[in-house]
């Protein structure tokens, strides 16, 4: 990461949300908008090219993209191709493939275009801190049922993977739920063996795909 202002790209096929995002972005003073791209396939060129600190990525890209590629696919060619540069997915969809789809490619956060602008800087500062963020509309209410009930997690524990997924380290965690950061810690060691997971993200990823965080 830069020690100046963190440096973004944004790829969307709309000139006039790009507008906006860019207006919006350099409005905030740690925050600069190195480029923009109107395809997938242009937002893989310039990440390449640029090096931006995080990436703002549309989920779905209008037709003419020469190889049809939307941003999930996108995602994917840089994880391949420029790892470590994080990707925020910025879209008007909220249903819970299209997010399972983008966090299993690798894409390091996921907000709403019509959300609240906070979101957005929130997902982009933590996105280029290595944290993960879900906007909490996407997030929403807990649902009870998992694929395997002798792994089922506690309500406490669901409680604590749904904060992970809005981006929260430890200490919020502990300060939101009125818990030691060290019982946090332990619930965080028994939720990463019930989902397979080794670490937040993958937590995350794997609490939604089975449903444990109702996206709807």
């Amino acid at each position: 990461m830069t020690a100046g202002p963190l440096r973004l790209l944004i790829a969307d096929d709309h000139a006039v949300v790009r507008a906006g995002l860019r207006a919006l972005l350099e409005g905030e003073p740690d925050l600069a908008v190195a480029g923009e791209a109107g395809s997938a396939e242009e937002a893989v060129r310039l990440t390449a090219a640029l090096l931006p600190d995080v990436v703002l990525m549309d989920l779905r890209f209008g037709a003419g993209g020469a190889a049809g590629m939307d941003g999930v696919a996108a995602v994917r060619r840089l994880a391949a191709e420029t790892p470590g540069i994080p990707v925020v997915m910025l879209t008007s969809y909220s249903g819970r493939a299209d997010v399972v789809r983008a966090l299993e490619a690798g894409a390091r956060g996921y907000v709403l275009k019509a959300g609240p602008p906070e979101e957005l800087f929130r997902a982009v500062r933590g996105a280029a801190a290595g944290a993960l963020g879900l906007a909490p509309e996407i997030v929403g209410g807990l649902v009870g049922q998992v694929e395997d009930p002798r792994r089922e997690l506690s309500g406490r524990e669901v409680e604590v993977v749904r904060l992970l997924a809005e981006g929260l380290g430890n200490r919020a965690i502990a300060e939101a739920l009125f818990l030691s950061e060290a019982t946090v810690k332990t619930h965080l060691v028994r939720v990463y063996r019930k989902l397979g997971a080794d670490n937040r993200a993958a937590a995350v990823t794997e609490a939604v795909r089975r449903g444990l965080l109702d996206l709807a």
